[in-house]
């Protein structure tokens, strides 16, 4: 009984949001041009006022020295919003993500686990605007053949592969 009170009182209080981000670069160097585009939906569930639940998956694909490059993520977060002033609100996503690079010759696996701070602009009740800048935690890649060495990150880090603006419709 007090497992049903609390799950009927969870989904009262509860949103769930969906939305992601898009993207897309056009690189051109010594003649030749390169494009990569990027689609990263995204689906949450709202706890209360502070805390959020949710999932990023993504697909990419582009050309890198003449190697097409696909790759596909998968990142669950917990969201905590420690600020909000109005229609903006601050939050950091914890969570860990997997992404698996195919290069034609052979894979790449990529594991993490760390902290990405945000902003979300409340556009109106139903619509935000979100982006995330950066990245603090811990990054290990590999490629899947034989005697390949893994490479692990762990630090800050903020450049363009770091910061992805989106949309949120909120239900």
């Amino acid at each position: 009984m007090t497992i049903a009170a609390v799950a009927a009182t969870m989904s009262v209080n509860a949103q769930v949001y969906v939305g992601g981000a898009l993207g897309l670069q056009s690189v051109s160097h010594d003649g030749e041009s390169v494009t990569t585009y990027a689609i990263l939906p995204e689906v949450g569930y709202v706890l209360d006022d502070n805390w959020a639940l949710g999932v990023s998956l993504g697909y990419s694909k582009g050309t890198s020295n003449d190697v097409d490059v696909k790759v596909v993520t998968v990142n669950p977060y917990a969201r905590y919003t420690f600020a909000k002033f109005d229609k903006v609100n601050l939050f950091v996503d914890g969570g860990f993500g997997y992404s698996n690079a195919d290069l034609d010759a052979y894979k790449v696996n990529t594991w993490n686990v760390g902290l990405k701070p945000g902003v979300a602009v409340n556009l109106n009740e139903k619509v935000s605007f979100v982006a995330h800048l950066g990245f603090l935690g811990y990054e290990s890649s590999k490629a899947d053949n034989d005697g390949a060495k893994a490479y692990n990150t762990f630090g800050l880090g903020v450049d363009a592969t770091t910061v992805n603006f989106g949309f949120y419709y909120n239900f």
